[in-house]
């Protein structure tokens, strides 16, 4: 049985999602060249993919460095919203430095990811932003020192 709101993809799909996902920019004659299949057809499953939210945005991704955002911090803070509440998460997705916002299990309650251009700015951004957010109770900060592995590409199956 199949869930209400569960999307199918089949195999032509995932071919599909494999291919732009390695390169958003790949044009759509060049998919249908991949595909064997006539562009018209690959333009409608490309709509019909973002009509269903599968693919939800093409992005750049950038290099931090030249934009003197060297610094990248994960912020772990535990909060006095109740519980299923989500407005000091909304007010942190507003932050132009916070990349990600995530809802955690465990003693905290968001994990929050920073960039900034160093431990000053840092702190400035905690001071003067974060402390205007009501309902932090308390922050505890990892700051990396080195990044192995960054990706946003998520395992696409092989239907």
């Amino acid at each position: 049985m199949i869930a209400e709101n569960e999307i199918l993809l089949d195999k032509v799909d995932y071919h599909i999602l494999r291919l732009m996902q390695a390169n958003a920019r790949i044009s759509n004659a060049e998919l249908a060249r991949e595909l064997n299949m006539a562009p018209s057809g690959v333009l409608e499953r490309v709509k019909k993919l973002e009509q269903k939210k599968v693919i939800l945005q093409y992005t750049t991704r950038l290099n931090p460095a030249p934009l003197q955002q060297k610094l990248l911090a994960f912020v772990f803070m535990k909060v006095s919203d109740g519980l299923g509440s989500s407005t000091t998460g909304k007010e942190l997705a507003k932050i132009p430095e916070v990349q990600e916002v995530h809802h955690v299990a465990g003693e905290d309650c968001y994990l929050v990811k920073i960039r900034t251009a160093d431990s000053a700015s840092l702190m400035e951004l905690m001071r003067n932003q974060f402390s205007k957010i009501p309902n932090i109770l308390s922050t505890r900060t990892t700051i990396v020192l080195e990044t192995v592995k960054e990706q946003q590409q998520l395992i696409i199956p092989e239907k």
